[in-house]
């Protein structure tokens, strides 16, 4: 809405009161003195303005409206920040932060004067910086005590005055504003709103472009910041200058579509007009924060609004909409929900008139059905059934950040219902996404130790699951109580199928402070040590065929702005893994493996159990880069970062961008390195229709940041699991929600195990009797 009106209001007819000049007292009443003037049926008729009320277009008052008087009438569209243009929207705000001061609005309790003859209607008092202290609430040109300005009675049956909540009167401020600007369109003057802040404007230059700078660690919380999320953060924009457009009172019965394409707009204005529906494409402007839509023909209000979280104030006014979609219930940040004017159910009227906007929003959001779940994700095979990979052995790794309960509040994830925040809900879904994917490998971030132990070690233990769990660093410190409420990092897998030859912790904080060439770098002790994080390594062995594999699970730091942490973590984990690898190359053949049966279908004794299977003999490697290898990861980094660098590329530069000038020993004298032949498993699917399209879902955040790493030297990716049903996306804002249980995706990949490549053995030819005979006289 504009920010009021700028001016003082000299006059608003023959009569009105006077200004405020004492303090206000909290139970200040207006009380009249002596008699009204004789002719105060005229002045207090439905043309006359109140004190509060702008001044209409033949008032003396200082004209509003000057530049675009009788003299100088503009076109229908203007560019208000600039010169004016035909044929366009009008567009303002350029960079401008307002700074017009909070609404306070003074509650009058409805009071009841002794004198019947004088019965006055409770007086609705709403204060703003830019208005007269007092706004008179009378419609009527005879001035009815009974009726207030909106049209509900001030009595209730037993004769007691209503009370009107703070919410209500800040609703009927801004009806009557829109009524105001509804009027003047009318008479011939669009875009009412780009005219309010066209003064605003004027004058004013943009604010240079800020650099994201990193908070300053003297004052960092380490555990706030650490439970911090992508999802606090909002995609980059490229930058833009302005931010919101004006459409009002133009007679538009169809909004175009490109005005969806203009996807940073927090402010849309399409008041006044003839709009008799608005198009899902809507949900489109997800960064809108104030909608108005008042005096259109709009019957409803479209699902799709629901994506629009950010949204604090939607204004329909004087529509003829008598209900509202469920779906609105997303918008948990909203303030302001206009509504007056309307055939509106009296139901949800009600609940706006005594307990506000957001009671709506959470009866909206909390009473609605549980929508209907997507089509299952489907698993890609990648092999186009090429016969070279039919005969090979497989293993399937899952991957999934599953959102910590400690992470999962509602001032990130309010767009949900409670119930599908619920941590009892949610661990059941990640029990059910694990138990229906069968992975043979199963690597979860966030993690807490309590759900570790009592919850999935033991619930995965009738799948045929043992696990590995390290809880980040912070947990040494705490006590048990208190230790048993931080996440780490769990790996189970297939223990009939898979031995557990060797876990190793990764600390990366511990790491870094211990290396030699750490001394005195201050930066590493003020940006490494503090950040907990950590991953777990684990060497395996498949019981039948011999096979070694490698796993790693980690989670890096969150935080955009310490990119450079995020690097020098990377660094130190592929450090450690080339050192674990070597040693793993060298380790001695298992030779207590156990043979197994095949499991049958029937136990009667009649039945003849399978034979045993001899397992094969551990198998050698030559070096470490021809161990398999498969890294899972909540690298908290897209593709165009110098995490993803590394692990792709094997190389970053000593002077990379990311590193934002700080020093970090070796690694930023001689680079960052690591020997191993990495792909991430999902960029096999790169420009192709089934390309993922994210990871990590939130209304601020939409990207790809967990990746399942695999050498691709000893691997082949065969198969992997799909995106979510794009149809079904189409109207939710973010996860978590009743189907997907964290704000990260699940990931699963299956892998086929290479053969070694067997040298040559070059055989020298024969070439007959002959030849023999003179081998042995040679000897």
């Amino acid at each position: 809405m504009a920010d009021g009106y700028r001016f003082p209001q000299q006059s608003a007819g023959n009569y009105y009161y006077p200004q405020h000049t004492q303090p206000h007292h909290p139970r200040h009443q207006i009380i009249r003195n002596g008699t009204p003037p004789n002719n105060i049926r005229s002045v207090f008729s439905a043309d006359t303005p109140s004190p509060s009320r702008s001044p209409d277009s033949h008032s003396p008052a200082q004209n509003l409206y000057g530049m675009f008087n009788q003299n100088h009438q503009q076109g229908q569209h203007g560019r208000v920040n600039g010169a004016g243009g035909r044929g366009m929207p009008a567009m303002y705000n350029f960079q401008h932060q307002n700074t017009h001061q909070p609404q306070h609005m003074q509650h009058h309790a409805n009071i009841q004067q002794e004198h019947t003859t004088h019965t006055t209607n409770g007086a609705v008092l709403g204060h703003h910086a830019s208005y007269s202290s007092g706004v008179l609430s009378n419609s009527t040109p005879s001035f009815t005590p009974s009726n207030l300005q909106n049209g509900h009675s001030a009595t209730t049956r037993g004769g007691q005055a209503q009370q009107i909540t703070e919410h209500w009167a800040e609703q009927i401020r801004l009806h009557k504003e829109s009524e105001k600007a509804h009027s003047l369109m009318m008479e011939g003057a669009p875009n009412h709103y780009a005219r309010l802040r066209a003064g605003e404007n004027r004058g004013i230059t943009p604010a240079p472009a800020q650099p994201v700078a990193a908070s300053d660690d003297s004052q960092d919380n380490g555990e706030s910041r650490d439970l911090g999320r992508m999802a606090d953060q909002q995609s980059p924009l490229k930058r833009q200058d302005w931010h919101n457009m004006d459409l009002s009172g133009q007679g538009l019965r169809v909004l175009s579509a490109p005005v969806f394409n203009y996807v940073f707009l927090k402010e849309l204005y399409v008041a006044s007009n003839k709009l008799a529906y608005l198009p899902p494409t809507i949900g489109q402007l997800r960064h809108l924060t104030l909608l108005d839509v008042s005096n259109n023909q709009l019957v409803d209000l479209p699902p799709e609004l629901g994506m629009c979280v950010y949204m604090k104030q939607l204004l329909a006014f004087d529509n003829r909409i008598q209900t509202l979609p469920n779906e609105l219930g997303s918008l948990y940040q909203l303030d302001i929900l206009g509504i007056e004017g309307n055939p509106i159910d009296q139901g949800m009227k009600q609940v706006v008139m005594e307990h506000g906007t957001k009671k709506l929003i959470e009866r909206l959001r909390e009473e609605a059905p549980v929508p209907m779940p997507p089509m299952p994700r489907s698993m890609l095979d990648l092999t186009s059934g090429e016969v070279s990979s039919a005969n090979k052995e497989r293993f399937k790794v899952f991957s999934f950040n599953i959102l910590t309960n400690d992470a999962c509040t509602e001032r990130l994830y309010g767009y949900s219902p409670k119930a599908a925040l619920d941590w009892e809900y949610r661990k059941e879904q990640v029990l059910q996404d694990i138990r229906s994917n069968d992975a043979d490998f199963v690597c979860l971030q966030e993690v807490d130790t309590e759900t570790f132990k009592e919850y999935f070690s033991m619930k995965l233990a009738y799948s045929k699951y043992k696990g590995v769990f390290w809880p980040r660093s912070r947990a040494k410190t705490m006590a048990e109580s208190q230790a048993k409420n931080v996440d780490g990092c769990a790996t189970f897998y297939r223990f009939e199928e898979w031995i557990l030859l060797d876990k190793q912790l990764v600390d990366f904080g511990n790491l870094a402070i211990n290396r030699p060439d750490a001394k005195n770098q201050h930066d590493i002790f003020n940006r490494i040590m503090p950040r907990d994080h950590i991953a777990v390594v684990c060497f395996f062995e498949n019981r039948q065929t011999g096979s070694r594999l490698i796993v790693v699970n980690t989670h890096l730091f969150w935080d955009p702005a310490y990119c450079d942490v995020k690097l020098i973590q990377t660094a130190i984990l592929l450090g450690e893994v080339n050192r674990l690898a070597e040693k793993y190359a060298k380790w001695p053949a298992c030779k207590d493996k156990k043979s197994y049966t095949l499991p049958t279908e029937d136990d009667d004794d009649d039945v003849e159990s399978a034979p045993e299977i001899t397992p094969e003999p551990s198998k050698e490697y030559s070096s470490k880069t021809q161990v398999p290898l498969v890294i899972c990861a909540d690298q908290n980094s897209t593709a165009d970062s110098s995490v993803f660098e590394l692990f792709a590329k094997g190389s970053v530069r000593p002077d990379h961008p990311e590193l934002l000038g700080h020093s970090y020993g070796n690694f930023t004298k001689d680079g960052m390195e690591h020997p191993f032949s990495l792909r991430s498993a999902y960029t096999n699917l790169d420009k192709t229709p089934d390309a993922l399209p994210f990871t990590n879902y939130t209304p601020g955040f939409r990207g790809v940041i967990d990746h399942i790493w695999y050498s691709t030297n000893a691997l082949e990716n065969t198969s992997l699991l799909g995106r979510v049903d794009p149809e079904y996306m189409r109207t939710v804002p973010g996860f978590p929600n009743y189907h997907f249980p964290s704000d990260h995706l699940s990931l699963m990949a299956e892998f086929a195990i290479k053969g070694p490549k067997m040298k040559k053995v070059l055989q020298e030819p024969d070439f007959g009797p002959s030849s023999r005979r003179d081998d042995r006289r040679r000897t």
